[in-house]
Order: C-alpha cells, then structure tokens, then sequence
C-alpha cells in the first residue's frame, strides 16, 4: 500500500484529504506542521509522495520541500502543493523550490485524486 504524508495546519482541511485518500486505498499519515513533518520523515520509511500545504504557522511548505530536496535520502520523493495561494508567481516559486506538481485550494475531490494519482511513486 502506498503511503502519502499530508501536510496541513487546518485540521478540517486534514481530515478530509485523510479520509478522501483513505478511501481510495492510500495510507495516509498527517502533519499539522512542517516541523512535524520533518521529525516524521526522519522516524519512518520515506512515503511515495508528500502533499504540503505552503502557508503554515512556523516553518513554510517552502521551507520543508528545500530541505527535503538537501537531503539524500528524502530528494527522490515526489513533493506535491495544495495550497490556497492562486498567483501563477506562487506556482512557479513552488515548482522552483523542488515541488512537482501543486494544486490550488478550492478544488474538487476529482482534482485531488488526480494529481495525487499522477504523481504517486
């Protein structure tokens, strides 16, 4: 089974991307910050992708997608952003950052599955 870490301070938010991914046959495994994020990278095996949101209290997705990129062990995970942040400025920073995909907030479940599903390892 396939595991997506999901990344997202709104707790709202998590649980229904959790439950939406759930659904479909993901493991899913959720952060409510990029600090937890980051500790739950280095605990556990490395997921088949990383679906962050950018704004969050404290470290950004930004932040987090760097430093997963720096890292040897983690770089090769695809990085996706779902973020409320709609500027073509913001996507193209993201994609700079190391991101290979990013969604923008509001968006269908349809939306979601299929990104998620393009981008999964």
């Amino acid at each position: 089974m396939k595991t997506i870490l999901v990344i997202e301070d709104i707790q709202t938010e998590r649980q229904l991307i959790s439950a939406l991914l759930s659904h479909v046959g993901f493991n899913v495994a959720v952060a409510d910050s990029a600090e937890a994020a980051w500790q739950w990278l280095q605990n556990n095996p490395s997921p088949n992708l990383i679906l962050s949101d950018i704004i969050m209290p404290g470290e950004t997705g930004l932040e987090l997608c760097r430093k997963v990129r720096e890292n040897s062990q983690l770089q090769e995970i695809p990085f996706v952003f779902c973020s409320s942040k709609s500027e073509e400025f913001d996507r193209f920073w993201a994609l700079r950052q190391g991101a290979k995909d990013y969604i923008t907030k509001p968006y269908t479940p349809q939306d979601l599955l299929a990104i998620v599903s393009k981008n999964v390892n």
